[in-house]
């Protein structure tokens, strides 16, 4: 039997198991850049200079193995080109533009850092009969945590403007990756 999940996360930005368990990504992390972002700006952002849009693709299949159910899971992380936009008209300079992806990164790095764990969590829980409940509410559990701190991120640096703030994740993100486990 398998089971898919897709879930949007939706990331707006200045200007995303068993014991026995199989899990496997298939994607590296990605560098963005300005050519990664295809869509169309929107008229009525707020100020918003650029959108970035992922998407977190869970799939499994479960085999009962003596009272428990192992799960073999692959969790990908998608970069939405056409749905990531960044509103080249807005930007002014190659250092404004560098900051703007710099602080899109965070956003791409948010979402990577939710497909690492849920790599992880898959890979340490045995479930039971209930595994389809189970593994919803893993992967819920999981997703709000990141759609919490992505919204902590964007509140914090005031969508990149308060400088202090965007160091100080800035200084985050690069230790949270730097010892980020691999999935």
């Amino acid at each position: 039997m398998e089971i898919k999940l897709l879930k949007w996360i939706g990331v707006t930005a200045l200007c995303l198991i068993t014991f026995g368990a199989k899990a496997q990504q298939y994607q590296q992390y990605h560098q963005l850049t300005a050519n990664d972002f295809w869509g169309t700006p929107r008229a009525n952002a707020g100020g918003v200079v650029a959108y970035t849009n992922c998407t977190i693709d869970f799939k499994y299949q479960a085999s009962n193995r003596n009272g428990y159910y192992l799960i073999n899971a692959t969790v990908n992380l998608l970069l939405n080109n056409n749905k990531s936009w960044l509103d080249r008209s807005r930007v002014t300079s190659q250092a404004q533009l560098a900051e703007i992806l710099k602080h899109e990164q965070g956003h791409y790095l948010i979402a990577y850092l939710e497909q690492q764990e849920l790599l992880r969590q898959i890979s340490k829980t045995r479930f039971s009969y209930n595994y389809k409940y189970e593994a919803m509410e893993l992967f819920n559990r999981i997703d709000a945590k990141y759609k919490q701190l992505n919204s902590d991120y964007d509140e914090d640096t005031q969508h990149m403007t308060n400088r202090q703030q965007q160091r100080s994740w800035d200084l985050y993100f690069k230790k949270r990756l730097e010892f980020e486990p691999e999935g």
